[in-house]
């Protein structure tokens, strides 16, 4: 219990840390020079303890499909986290465990949702809809393009951790973590190549620090903890320990970028924190 809750609070500084670096690192760069970093971790951790880093034959086609899927999520949610605040973003990313629980229901055999659950998952949804409309209700309007993105990225998150969790039971999660970083890199590349420009001008300590927070601590050590728990326990329920980060997210967005605490966000994080925690409450 004690290393999920520490894993989804550094995950919750996430959002802070990608705003920081994109202020000189576009998002699929961003997601580029923040993977290379996770690979480069991830392969000195399965070399140090000795696990086999190439995949069997077997692996190959969901691996290749884990980190399509996993590009997509990434883009998203840079792009999203780049056009809306910090603190909206930690709680609309946190959302990830209510898609993972749904989709798991249906993926995972034995991991089903219970009437209790399923109430978790109303009042975490009835937050999200209130951090969307701002507190103001049906008459505001329904969220920003930037909130919409990053809530594409928590559903697709979802359901890359529930089909993860199935993997897990025949895959190592080290091995699992590396290639759906890896395969992504080329794709990354080529879109910050097309796509993008590094704005030179602005590089300096703050996004340097914000890509080394999401390459080493997010991608290199969070990323394989997190998996290492959901292999050993029900994937819907160690992923609902993600209530944390939506608090820590909204808290380091105010300390460090200055961000406002609305009523509305406050009341968004504090529903979406509680939702979590009626799921993981067993």
């Amino acid at each position: 219990m004690f290393a999920a809750l520490a894993i989804h609070t550094l995950w919750g500084a996430n959002p802070v840390a990608v705003k920081l670096g994109l202020e000189a690192f576009p998002p699929l760069w961003s997601g580029f020079l923040r993977f290379a970093l996770g690979c480069l971790c991830v392969y000195a951790w399965a070399r140090y303890v000795r696990i086999p880093i190439l995949p069997q034959r077997e692996e190959w086609r969901p691996l290749v499909a884990i980190g399509l899927l996993f590009t997509v999520q990434i883009a998203l949610m840079n792009f999203g986290f780049g056009a809306t605040t910090a603190a909206n973003s930690a709680v609309l990313i946190a959302a990830n465990p209510l898609f993972g629980m749904l989709f798991a229901h249906y993926l995972i055999p034995g991991d089903r949702i219970s009437t209790g659950r399923a109430f978790g998952v109303a009042v975490a949804f009835a937050g999200v809809a209130l951090v969307l409309t701002r507190g103001a209700g049906l008459a505001s309007p329904f969220g920003s393009a930037g909130d919409w993105l990053v809530l594409a990225s928590a559903c697709l998150l979802g359901l890359r951790l529930a089909l993860c969790g199935r993997l897990l039971k025949s895959m190592n999660e080290v091995r699992l973590t590396f290639w759906q970083m890896l395969l992504s890199l080329p794709l990354f590349a080529a879109g910050g190549l097309a796509w993008e420009e590094i704005r030179w001008e602005n590089l300096g300590v703050v996004p340097i620090a914000g890509i080394l927070y999401q390459g080493i601590v997010v991608a290199g050590f969070a990323f394989t903890v997190n998996f290492y728990l959901i292999r050993r326990y029900r994937p819907s329920v160690m992923i609902s320990f993600n209530f944390v980060a939506p608090v820590a997210g909204v808290l380091l967005g105010m300390a460090i970028l200055g961000e406002q605490l609305t009523v509305g966000l406050a009341g968004g994080m504090a529903l979406v924190a509680l939702g979590l925690v009626l799921i993981a409450r067993r």
